[in-house]
Formats: C-alpha cells, structure tokens, sequence
C-alpha cells in the first residue's frame, strides 16, 4: 500500500502543468495589469502596509487575476485560504466552510474565505455570509464577472469594498508572453505581427493568451514561423478587428452612440455592425442601447426605453445571430426617435441639489402621523388630498421649508415632451393660482 502512494505522489509530481499555473505569481507585486490595484502605491498594497484587510468583493472580467490575488493577500496576511466556488456550493458547503473557520479561529488561525462567481448564490445564501463577516470568523473576498451594485445584496455590499480588475492590455499581455518565454526556454515562433494578432485574440484575459501560447508550441513545427494568417488558421479563432478593451472599443461605443444621438440611423446601424462583427458581447450593446434611450431619448419618447428593454430580452431569449436584428431595431428607433436629455439633465441637477443642500427633512404637512405624538408634533398637519381638490390638485409645496422650489425638469417640447410640458405649464399656473388665493385669505 505504501508502494502504491510514493507511487501515485511521484506521478502527481511529474505530471504536466498547465503554463498559467507553472506562471502563477508568488507576489503581489508580480500581477501584471492592475497597478491601481497591486502597484507601489497600489490600494491592496496599501492595506498590506497597514495590515488592515477587510472583506473584499472583486469585480472584472475572467483572467484579470481576481483568484491569484485573492491567493497572495491570504498569503501576505497568514490567513488560512478557502476556496469555493458559488456554482458548485450549497447551503450545507457554506455551514461547513464556516465551522471549519470558527475552529480555526479558536486556535488563532484567520480565513480568507474566497468565493468564486458569488453573484452566483441567491439572496438569502448571501446573507448567511453577513454573521461570520462581522464577527471575523472569516474575510471575505468573493469574485463577479458581473455588475456587484444588480447581483449582491447592498446588506454584503455595505460590509466590502470593492474592487475593480480591469482587462489586461497589450502591455501587460506581452509581459505574460515574455515570462512564458523565459519559462519554456524559447521564443514564441510567431513574426512581429502574428505576436501582436496573438495579444488581440486573447482579448485582455492573461490566462487566455497563455493557453493561446501554449498550443502555438504544440502546433509549430521544427524551424517554422507563423505569420498572423496562419496564425489565425492554426488556432482556429480569428482576431478581433479592435481590442474591445482599449481605443477601439470606446471608440466605436462612442460612434455608435453619437449616431443614434444624431439621428443617423444608417450609421448607427453600420457601427453596430462592426461591433457585433468584431465579436463585442452583444449584451454590453444592449446595455448601451438601454443607456441611450434613457439620456438621449428620454420622455420624448418613452416607448424608446421600452424598445431598448425588449431588445435586450429578445437577445436573451434567442441568442447569436438571430437576437443580433432585436438590437438592430432598437438602434434604428432610438435613431429615428425624437430627441431629448431634459431629464439627464434633471436628474444631474437634483442630484447636485441634494447633495448641497443636505438631509433636510420634508415639510411636515406631507409626513405621516401613525402615533399621537408624531400627530401632537404637527406631522401631516394641514395636508390637502389631491385626489379631493379640483382637477385633483392641490398646489401645496413638496420641498423641504429650507429649500425653495426647485426646477429640475424641462421638456423640450418635442415629441411627448410636448404633452409633458403643457401639463406642467398648466399646473404651474394652477399653483401660482392657489397661492395667490392663500396668500389673500
């Protein structure tokens, strides 16, 4: 028995290792890509200077190095690491995991618990994390390719900073590539612009370009160099015509948006294009489409918002490349829509206004009073029920008694925003109207 285990470690010893893992880093000053994250002056690097490591939530795109990162601080902090992943753990995983950590603790030994894809776990296994995070049994640090502010509950949001990990560039690819030169012992067989196709194709994901280098090894033959066209051959997959990470990415965001903008419904369609053919995720189009209805249609036409929307759905629903037309007509209508900001610009200025003014309390006259006290303390005292006022307005004032009345909201008078402002303009002369009748009385 004992022959079989010296056995089984020396074959778990020599087997291969994938290069990302051989590549792994040791340090934290050895991750490429985030220097606002682990650089000289780095946010992680400053918690490791003080010693101070809270609960995190890591957000970014796969091959960032959110579960590498995640390894170092457990080892910087002399934390036990736990690992697990949302996708494969259930409430019972999670239980064991924390007792495990609350033996630990009692024998003065720290967990970093890390969570891979936590926007996975629902809402209530995420609130079993609050207990064990507040009473230190463990630190958490859990990891999402999505949006924290939709998938985590703002209970275990308020108790974790987050942190961005942007996709790698060009740069810190090639840093990749040159380590896993040095590694092998040799030079990638690639010309200068099959070297650059090879950082595009892996599309600002370090654990990509390191596989992608490793079957460019496998395939080579003795003395050969691929160019970018056997490259892209070889390897099965065609580079993206602009890194959706970079300058073109935003650039043609920006196209496509100041089209619809515009009212260019053709160029938008041709810019959208381009996007979908360079292998852009369609659902970050859809969530572009959604933000253009909301700043550059807005209630001028608030069917705008409602396109957007099912565009979105429709794709979900039906995928590539059949949901790509559902985003070709949302494009075309926003295109086509009449236009308005009026309400981005209102929303910007309330939020300016609230922010100056301070937490003023509303007027009392609109508060509740369930409780005698709140009633003896003049809370809704005076309130006038629109519903029983003619035209079922009353005209009182909604603002706090500190802060005179606001106008954030101006339509423009085109498309429904023309409806919206006459009946605006009709109740302003109605409440002009009533305080004067007040006031007189």
């Amino acid at each position: 028995m004992s022959d079989n285990l010296f056995t089984a470690a020396g074959l778990e010893k020599s087997a291969p290792q994938p290069l990302p893992d051989r590549l792994r880093p040791k340090k934290l000053a050895d991750v490429v890509g985030q220097p606002h994250l682990t650089g000289e002056d780095g946010t992680l690097t400053r918690m490791l200077r003080t010693r101070s490591l809270g609960s995190l939530v890591f957000w970014g795109p796969p091959g960032t190095g959110k579960t590498t990162v995640a390894r170092l601080l457990a080892r910087e902090t002399d934390l036990y690491f736990q690992q697990l992943s949302a996708i494969f753990s259930g409430v019972a995983d999670l239980k064991k995991h924390f007792e495990a950590a609350r033996a630990r603790r009692q024998t003065g030994q720290g967990t970093l618990l890390f969570v891979d894809e936590i926007h996975r776990f629902n809402r209530a296994q995420q609130d079993s994390f609050l207990p064990v995070m507040e009473d230190g049994t463990v630190t958490l640090v859990g990891a999402t390719t999505e949006n924290p502010s939709f998938e985590l509950n703002a209970a275990l949001l308020s108790r974790a900073a987050v942190l961005v990990f942007r996709p790698l560039d060009a740069a810190a690819l090639a840093k990749l590539v040159e380590r896993a030169e040095k590694e092998e012992g040799r030079k990638l067989p690639l010309d200068e612009e099959a070297r650059g196709v090879l950082l595009r194709m892996a599309d600002g994901d370090g654990r990509a370009v390191l596989a992608l280098a490793e079957e460019v090894w496998r395939a080579a033959g003795k003395d050969e160099t691929f160019d970018a066209k056997r490259l892209q051959e070889v390897l099965q997959r065609r580079a993206p015509i602009y890194d959706k990470s970079q300058d073109g990415h935003y650039n043609l965001i920006s196209a496509l948006h100041k089209s619809v903008r515009g009212s260019d419904p053709q160029a938008a369609l041709y810019y959208l294009g381009r996007m979908l053919d360079a292998g852009e995720d369609p659902m970050y189009l859809a969530r572009r489409v959604i933000r253009m209805a909301v700043e550059d249609i807005g209630l001028a036409d608030p069917q705008g918002l409602v396109q957007a929307n099912a565009a979105k759905e429709a794709y979900h629903m039906l995928g590539t490349p059949e949901g790509e037309l559902a985003l070709a007509q949302a494009v075309v209508y926003l295109a086509t829509a009449p236009k308005s900001n009026a309400l981005y610009k209102a929303y910007g200025a309330a939020r300016r206004t609230a922010k100056e003014a301070g937490s003023l309390p509303p007027p009392k006259h609109i508060l509740n009073a369930p409780t005698k006290l709140m009633q003896s303390e003049g809370y809704g005292a005076g309130y006038a029920y629109d519903h029983a006022q003619e035209e079922a307005f009353s005209g009182q004032d909604y603002f706090p008694d500190e802060l005179d009345r606001q106008e954030f909201y101006v339509p423009t008078g085109r498309g429904f925003e023309a409806e919206l402002k006459r009946r605006l303009d009709h109740w302003d002369r109605l409440r002009r109207e009533r305080a004067k009748d007040q006031d007189e009385t």
